[in-house]
């Protein structure tokens, strides 16, 4: 097979907007977790207004998006990694050949 500089360019520039992506993804989780959780915290209690309410069990859903928002975040890692999970590949193409070997198998044993 002939290498295709402009493919691999597509492919190159491809993987570079899913890091870019995944890096601004990370920023964002850092920063409205963060804010989030020194608000939880008491941390930006006097930034606040009077009115505005103080309680902590106000805030007992933050520790909740945190992790859910963690696990999203891990899937995301997952997918862009994808290309070096070779295990998946490696069995998908063991069980193509044990099946194409059962089925010649098969043949020969009617010829």
């Amino acid at each position: 097979m002939m290498y295709d500089k402009h493919k691999a360019k597509q492919n190159a520039e491809k993987r570079v907007k899913e890091l870019k992506g995944y890096y601004r993804h990370i920023i964002v989780f850092i920063v409205i977790n963060g804010f989030l959780y020194l608000l939880k915290v008491g941390a930006l209690n006097s930034f606040l207004p009077d009115t505005f309410p103080r309680e902590s069990y106000y805030y007992d859903w933050i520790n909740a998006n945190i992790l859910i928002w963690a696990v999203i975040l891990v899937v995301h890692t997952l997918i862009l990694q994808r290309h070096k999970f070779t295990f998946f590949k490696k069995w998908e193409e063991r069980q193509i050949q044990k099946y194409m070997d059962e089925d010649r198998g098969k043949v020969d044993k009617y010829k």
